[in-house]
């Protein structure tokens, strides 16, 4: 019997806001059995949590119209270590905004292309108040995502 595969649901909060959402993610994903799911801020996440997952989903605030620090910093530890070690592993991203967020998806999708990751999700934007359409949003995303990995599609 092989192992369950890792799903690393990664993110940074000062708000809540964000915590929520991730909350909301790892609901959705503890829903499928098959996978083993892992959450954790960004800063206590280093280069064998990432080599370990065999998928990512990353939550952050929008801070100055990109991803926050501490996620940004996730990257800048890790990024060439794992240089060609990650290739095709699937993400998806989550976003807590308070304007439209796209710039933390357009940035956050930057990076990821260096990793060669792959992603599988359109991106959950919650826009100024997290709402409970933004949090069932985050349950399907993460549900989905668990439901892929488990089943060998991504």
């Amino acid at each position: 019997m092989s192992p369950r595969p890792r799903l690393l649901i990664v993110y940074h909060t000062q708000s809540g806001n964000t915590e929520r959402l991730a909350e909301a993610v790892q609901a959705g994903a503890q829903a499928v059995a098959e996978v083993e799911v892992v959450l954790q801020r960004a800063f206590a996440t280093g280069v064998a949590d990432l080599a370990a997952c065999q998928g990512l989903l990353l939550g952050t605030p929008e801070n100055f119209g990109t991803m926050s620090g501490a996620v940004k910093d996730l990257f800048d530890r890790t990024y060439y270590p794992l240089e060609g070690k990650m290739e095709g592993v699937p993400f998806a991203i989550f976003v807590s905004a308070g304007n439209d967020g796209t710039g933390a998806v357009r940035e956050i999708r930057r990076i990821a292309n260096g990793y060669r990751w792959k992603e599988v999700a359109e991106p959950v934007i919650a826009r100024r108040e997290v709402t409970e359409a933004d949090l069932a949003r985050c349950r399907e995303l993460g549900e989905g995502f668990a439901s892929g990995l488990a089943l060998g599609i991504f």
